[in-house]
């Protein structure tokens, strides 16, 4: 039976000489109502261990990225509908986060090449993340032969019963990219979106708050991030465990005083120590948290908003303390309970929201952690899906919620008691508007902290952008 499903029909290329003219409107095509099509309990006849698998993997998870899905809750369902082994979950997670760095990129190039979106939202994505390996910047590394990219992004779409009516185009935008490379990416980079692979209003928002660091600060978002290790100093002590890093042939170095980089990333079962709760995955700015806290043995600490509980963690290894640990989500307090037992440490999990007060038992804390909600715009590197996910109006509803939650805590602060505003945001709007607005109207002491640390790395640190303030409770 002939397949009567309309084809995409391709544009010609930019034009040489002369002004060339401004693409038309941006190729950023957020569709947060639209989900992937895919039929259940479909399974893509391809190799486990072939590209295209992975091709057709990573493209089912940007696709429900693009329709609202974060990223990790994406890939987790795409990896159940490929039935994918251990090493095809590896290759689909490293293409769906190249894809995601390189998006508004991929999706103006895309938008050069063909006169509409492609159908079904999987198409696009499978052609974008094509198009993520292919469009590599320079003195970056190609993951895989050119030639090989195509014809595994058709293979994959060929498989697939909602796009294999588009395997022709795939293959035609794909080698025509590959033409025409020069042309394309110079007309594509003549928009924002293209150039720095962030939504406008979100480039906008960084020009406007760092008017001298916003490009610096976009590139670092943009960058893979390293892996960093917080030693956990009731197991070891950081020198003993650079020694058992050498010993395994591991280079690293410390950028904190809990900090080790690896030079090279390693999957976490890899890490020496890990499993015995020697060593916790933890960004070096994170690992701030617990420090700044200034606990002591037998003080009373809650962290709110704590899974996945890195910072508890951390704060149960520097002192003997009564802690609990709040979240509004059960289930993420299951991967706090998970990662405290690792520790071998304890502290009391509550299921709860921290803008709501039924669940305290009327005594006051000596100090209290709140890394509150916000837009994350700060560990971008680390969650690339964030930019496409958020939208503008967020910034001002999630600094709304904070404020409710930073008045809710500090009626529980005992006299004397220190609270700590954590937000790992870039915008003021979240992160020093919020602190100094807090204490104009609670009347609150402001201690020394960093404020706002912008992501970037070099030699001595290289950690997540992320807001500190501290604040201490005048005396009864």
């Amino acid at each position: 039976m002939t397949d009567k499903r309309p084809t995409l029909s391709l544009k010609p290329a930019p034009k040489t000489g002369g002004a060339p003219k401004r693409a038309p409107a941006p190729a950023i095509r957020p569709s947060y109502e639209v989900k992937p099509v895919l039929q259940s309990g479909y399974r893509p006849d391809l190799r486990d261990d072939s590209l295209a698998l992975a091709l057709a993997g990573a493209a089912h998870a940007v696709a429900q990225v693009r329709g609202g899905t974060t990223l990790p809750q994406a890939l987790a369902t795409a990896f159940g509908v490929m039935d994918a082994s251990p090493q095809a979950r590896g290759a689909i997670q490293d293409i769906a986060y190249r894809c995601m760095r390189k998006l508004g990129r991929s999706e103006v190039l895309l938008g050069l090449m063909t006169s509409k979106a492609p159908e079904p939202p999987m198409l696009a994505a499978l052609l974008c993340c094509a198009l993520a390996l292919l469009d590599t910047n320079q003195g970056e590394a190609a993951a895989y032969e050119e030639f090989t990219v195509v014809d595994q992004a058709v293979s994959a779409a060929a498989a697939h019963p909602d796009m294999a009516h588009a395997r022709n185009m795939v293959n035609a935008v794909l080698r025509r990219f590959l033409r025409e490379r020069a042309i394309l990416v110079a007309e594509a980079l003549k928009q924002p979106v293209a150039q720095w692979n962030y939504p406008e209003w979100w480039i906008d928002a960084a020009k406007a708050a760092y008017p001298r660091q916003w490009q610096q600060i976009l590139a670092a978002g943009n960058a893979a991030p390293p892996l960093t290790l917080r030693v956990n100093r009731r197991k070891s002590s950081v020198e003993d465990y650079l020694q058992r890093l050498e010993q395994a042939g591991v280079k690293a170095s410390r950028i904190g005083p809990d900090a080790v980089r690896l030079d090279k990333p390693l999957p976490v079962a890899q890490v020496p120590g890990f499993e015995d709760g020697v060593v916790s995955v933890q960004d070096a700015g994170a690992q701030m948290a617990a420090r700044l806290l200034d606990v002591a043995d037998g003080m009373r600490v809650l962290d709110a908003c704590a899974a996945p509980g890195g910072k508890t963690g951390h704060i149960l290894e520097l002192a003997e303390v009564d802690l609990t640990a709040l979240d509004a989500d059960p289930k993420r307090l299951v991967r706090v309970r998970e990662n405290l037992d690792r520790l071998g440490a304890s502290a009391t999990l509550a299921p709860a929201k921290a803008e709501e007060g039924g669940w305290w038992d009327g005594r006051p804390y000596d100090r209290i952690l709140a890394d509150v909600p916000c837009t994350a715009s700060g560990i971008v590197r680390r969650h690339p899906d964030i930019r496409w996910l958020r939208r503008k109006g967020d910034t001002l509803q999630l600094a709304t919620l904070s404020a409710k939650i930073l008045d809710n805590l500090w009626r529980m602060v005992t006299p004397n008691g220190k609270l700590l505003f954590v937000t790992c945001s870039l915008w003021p709007q979240e992160s020093e508007a919020q602190a100094a607005a807090f204490a104009v109207r609670h009347g609150a002491i402001r201690l020394d902290a960093p404020g706002q640390l912008l992501p970037g790395g070099d030699a001595g640190q290289d950690h997540d952008g992320l807001f500190y303030a501290l604040f201490q409770k005048k005396p009864a």
